[in-house]
């Protein structure tokens, strides 16, 4: 019971850090970037990665541990929520890339003015949106919703 009170709690926080990760790069994003500011936007994003892996392990770790994966393959809520954070690794491939690319260049010429600014920052408002149904399509399938 300890291990999935701790698995649970793993997973909360992964989906709260994965929040402010994107709301940290949306707030942070500028069409001037420097060279600090663009290593700062590459770091978030690292975390942002790294908890994703994290949340994609603990919700493995819940779905055999908890209620048995047959109760969550079935329900058609999981699929779609499943669905919508495949949906969010591919959105946020991108803004990846470019943050990587921005760190780069600012190395060498220390103000960076990205003429992609306008396509990430619409794609990691994209990804906040998306994010918030998680929670929501997390709470309707506990609640038996889908089966």
């Amino acid at each position: 019971m300890m291990s999935n009170a701790l698995l649970a709690s793993l997973h909360y926080l992964g989906a709260m850090v994965l929040m402010a990760c994107l709301l940290a790069e949306h707030l942070l994003l500028k069409p001037e970037l420097d060279a600090a500011l663009a290593r700062k936007l590459a770091r978030i994003d690292a975390i942002y990665g790294l908890t994703a892996i994290t949340q994609i392990a603990t919700g493995i770790a819940r779905m055999y541990s908890e209620k048995g994966t047959a109760l969550y393959l079935q329900n058609p809520v999981f699929h779609l929520k499943i669905t919508i954070f495949v949906l969010l690794g591919l959105l946020s491939i991108y803004p990846t890339l470019r943050f990587i690319a921005w760190s780069r260049a600012a190395k060498s010429a220390g103000l960076l003015i990205p003429a992609e600014y306008k396509r990430v920052i619409m794609l990691i408002r994209v990804q906040l949106l998306l994010l918030l149904a998680l929670p929501i399509l997390a709470s309707l399938m506990a609640r038996g919703v889908g089966l």
